[in-house]
């Protein structure tokens, strides 16, 4: 008899285990009340540095003070002061001409002089071009000190809105995939870009209007990627919507307030 309660006081918690597997296994099914959407932040990073603060400024220049005052001469400065010697004793009339024999004389005073020459002829590029001066936000070309970011204008309902590049996700898709499959949607295939990572850098979620929402189709979850251009040369690529390449500071200009609240949480500008 007691065998008996025992038997059925261990089978009650695990047909009470197994109903609530159960009940987790039926919630979890089908039902995705929400889209899901993969997004590309695509960046051109950088191509030269910015200017340096007043404070950095005056830091580089004591680094360059401490380092010309502890540093050893230079294989082209020791040289230097052995021809300088030379040329003193052969004007103290000891210098000896055997010295000299077979030997190429280009001073290190002339090859001072071809450098200094060669500086004065080189023109720097300007670190202001043609498109920051007509302010063409559609060019690579601008803002060289900056990252950029791509925006493209897509159709969400009846409006038409910046966003990052962005399509839905399919079944059978990662969305590290459906978010390059975003940017060749919008740039081609030929587009050349380093994706960073498997996992998104931010996710942002909205609900549709109550004029379309249902309980299976509640609102989007968009999942941010985010991925750096590597040729800046776009000549093969095949844009096919509206485009911008913008800075952080520039996404304002553009984006809605709480999409943009999530882009800048993972967004960085050194």
């Amino acid at each position: 008899m007691a065998g008996h309660c025992g038997a059925r006081a261990m089978a009650a918690p695990l047909a009470q285990r197994a109903a609530g597997r159960a009940r987790w296994v039926c919630s979890a099914a089908p039902r995705r009340p929400w889209r899901l959407f993969g997004a590309m932040c695509l960046l051109r990073l950088p191509r030269i540095t910015q200017p340096l603060e007043k404070e950095e400024e005056e830091m580089a220049a004591l680094m360059e003070q401490i380092e010309l005052e502890k540093s050893h001469y230079s294989d082209h400065e020791i040289r230097k002061l052995e021809e300088e010697e030379q040329l003193k004793r052969k004007k103290e009339s000891l210098y000896d001409e055997d010295e000299a024999q077979g030997k190429t004389v280009i001073m290190a005073q002339d090859l001072e002089e071809k450098w200094e020459q060669k500086f004065l002829r080189f023109k720097a590029a300007p670190r202001i071009t043609d498109a920051d001066k007509s302010n063409d936000r559609t060019s690579l070309n601008r803002k060289l000190d900056s990252n950029l970011m791509l925006l493209v204008k897509q159709k969400i309902g009846n409006q038409e809105l910046w966003l990052l590049p962005q399509v839905e996700w399919q079944p059978g898709e990662t969305l590290r995939s459906t978010a390059e499959r975003a940017m060749a949607t919008f740039l081609g295939e030929h587009i050349q870009a380093k994706v960073l990572g498997n996992a998104p850098y931010g996710i942002y979620k909205y609900k549709f209007p109550r004029a379309i929402r249902t309980e299976d189709n509640v609102g989007a979850k968009v999942f941010f990627f985010k991925a750096f251009l590597q040729s800046s040369d776009l000549s093969q690529a095949e844009l096919k919507a509206d485009y911008l390449w913008v800075t952080k500071k520039e996404l304002g200009d553009y984006l809605k307030l709480e999409y943009l609240k999530k882009v800048n949480r993972f967004l960085l500008d050194l």
